[in-house]
């Protein structure tokens, strides 16, 4: 499978940067979903259960940073091996744009079994687009997927509790996850326009440091796919928003006038120096090279689909 790679040493000339060209690659794990399910035909059989009965072959993004820290596994999903159709076809984690509940919990299912942890391990974040980072433990397994939250408006996870799975999703925002390689601790967060705007990586990287005694320098992090400039005209008004959150020297990295009162965005420096003000050395940023509207076939973009569309995750867990 070919992704369309997009390449940020452009944008990240003259700056430190982990990396941002060769920083992702893409596995395929096949998943049988009769035989990992030990099910067997429902007498009356709705289009997940027959779905569920096949071979899947589940398309996984891996991020390379985090290869070598072998305390955890983390990988990003795809469009591919799951039972949605439609436009949500078919491996989508979304519950309220038109497809059945049945079928999400079953992708839940498929790709829980693909990267080897339990669906009832899985915390699914409630986003809303806030700055809001709730720590979870025990008492949270299985929120979102096999039990229902007792949380909402929340856009990051942070955890020290082994094989407990912190999820969240996108369609074109940026995901930013985090590995404290010391205290082997995680974060994740689903950080748009104005979860970056309003930096929820400073407030995933101090509470971080709050709850567990994390150090800034201490973290590994990795910006995700996501929609690349390129793909992302914003109007005037949103630009005023990062003008007021960031220098005049780090407006030219992400901010191009097209002076005709909107602006191409770049979200991914907007987050690299987000986390480079948050403490995190520069060589531990690590950039996606993918972008999500460029790869509307493999993965799902709100912009490119006109907002039709599913949902993406990444899954990240501390192993036992």
């Amino acid at each position: 499978m070919e992704f369309k790679l997009i390449n940020n040493k452009d944008f990240f000339d003259g700056l430190k940067v982990g990396s941002c060209i060769d920083s992702t690659y893409f596995e395929e794990i096949e998943v049988d979903a009769n035989k990992d399910f030990n099910r067997q035909p429902a007498a009356k059989e709705n289009e997940a259960s027959k779905e569920s009965l096949a071979s899947h072959k589940v398309g996984i993004i891996r991020f390379k940073p985090f290869k070598d820290l072998d305390f955890i596994k983390c990988a990003f999903s795809t469009r591919l091996g799951g039972v949605s159709t439609g436009y949500s076809e078919s491996m989508s984690f979304c519950y309220d744009r038109g497809d059945s509940r049945e079928n999400v919990l079953e992708n839940f299912r498929i790709f829980s079994k693909a990267i080897k942890i339990s669906p009832d391990r899985l915390v699914y974040s409630k986003q809303t687009h806030t700055t809001n980072v709730l720590y979870v433990d025990e008492s949270n397994a299985g929120m979102g997927v096999t039990k229902e939250r007792n949380y909402d408006n929340i856009d990051g996870l942070i955890t020290d509790k082994k094989n407990l799975c912190l999820v969240t999703s996108f369609a074109d925002c940026v995901p930013v996850i985090f590995v404290d390689k010391k205290r082997h601790v995680i974060g994740s967060a689903h950080s748009g326009w104005r979860g970056t705007v309003g930096n929820i990586t400073r407030n995933v990287v101090e509470q971080m440091g709050q709850k567990f005694g994390t150090k800034a320098e201490d973290i590994v992090s990795f910006i995700g796919p996501s929609i690349c400039m390129d793909c992302y005209e914003i109007s005037e008004d949103v630009a005023e928003e990062f003008k007021k959150a960031y220098s005049k020297e780090e407006q030219k990295h992400i901010l191009l006038d097209k002076k005709n009162g909107h602006y191409q965005l770049n979200l991914h420096m907007a987050n690299y120096y987000n986390m480079l003000n948050a403490g995190i050395k520069p060589e531990n940023i690590n950039v996606t090279n993918i972008c999500t509207c460029c790869n509307k076939d493999l993965l799902f973009s709100h912009r490119a689909s006109k907002g039709k569309r599913g949902l993406l995750c990444n899954f990240i867990y501390i192993k036992q």
